[in-house]
């Protein structure tokens, strides 16, 4: 049986068997998968929590549940403390660019060697973020990598792990906590990822402005890059832009004339 449908049959039945009518929170455990798998007569999956990252990060839920949310809403899946989970109803959390925003060409200062061998995934997107200092263009802060794939553990929360951190002192000197989460290939950017990288700055660096940032590639192979903030106590993008990393002499006097005129927001 292929990988994606043994994942949906253990799904469904984990959503089945614990959902109640009109609930819009489904709890249920990591065990669960094995005792699902073994009733269905399905192969336990080497890496039992595969199943439930594919359906937070890369795959849509199954119909059978995407079915059961009530309009506006869509069903989730969040951690809630050491191997304990929840289907949860949110507002449409998915994050999508905008394919109408407009784009900025920035000089693409990515290696050569890195370039021809980097893959459209999310460790080529960190890789370009990096050496093309975006993160710095895109806050207007001076920044710094401090860590990739930080995994810690937060109470309440569970495992999480954050794709990379940047540090950044700004004009006035203030400080800054960048958690950055990279989507490539098929991958979807979610809520639920920002929510977790909050609540790891709020444990780990309780003193610096914490900016949640995530980046993901758009189909032409530019980069969407968002911010995020919380407003009463629910995750909202704040900036989103836009960026093609280009050869210099494709940036034209009337690309720099156009940037001049631009809203400083």
């Amino acid at each position: 049986m292929a990988k994606r449908n043994c994942y949906s049959l253990i799904i469904e039945e984990i959503f089945k068997r614990n959902f109640k009518s009109k609930s819009e929170r489904v709890p249920f455990q990591r065990e669960d998968i094995t005792t699902i798998a073994n009733a269905l007569g399905v192969k336990l999956p080497k890496n039992l929590g595969d199943v439930i990252y594919s359906f937070r990060y890369r795959a849509t839920l199954p119909e059978s549940i995407t079915k059961l949310a009530t309009e506006g809403m869509e069903w989730i899946i969040r951690p809630e403390g050491s191997a304990r989970y929840a289907f949860t109803l949110v507002k449409l959390p998915r994050i999508l660019p905008n394919i109408n925003l407009a784009e900025t060409k920035i000089p693409d200062a990515t290696p050569g060697v890195i370039t021809k061998y980097a893959l459209n995934d999310e460790q080529g997107l960190l890789a370009k973020l990096r050496y093309n200092r975006l993160i710095d263009i895109f806050t207007g802060v001076t920044c710094y990598s401090l860590q990739n794939h930080l995994r810690t553990h937060i109470a309440g929360v569970g495992q999480i792990e954050t794709d990379e951190l940047y540090v950044g002192i700004d004009t006035k000197g203030a400080h800054y906590i960048f958690p950055v989460q990279a989507k490539g290939g098929t991958d979807k950017l979610g809520i639920v990822q920002i929510e977790q990288d909050f609540a790891m700055c709020d444990k780990k660096f309780p003193n610096l402005v914490c900016i949640p940032i995530a980046a993901q590639f758009i189909e032409d192979s530019s980069i969407a890059l968002f911010s995020f903030e919380r407003e009463d106590g629910v995750v909202k993008i704040t900036v989103e832009k836009h960026y093609r990393l280009v050869a210099p002499e494709e940036i034209t006097d009337e690309d720099l004339l156009k940037y001049q005129h631009r809203a400083p927001f």
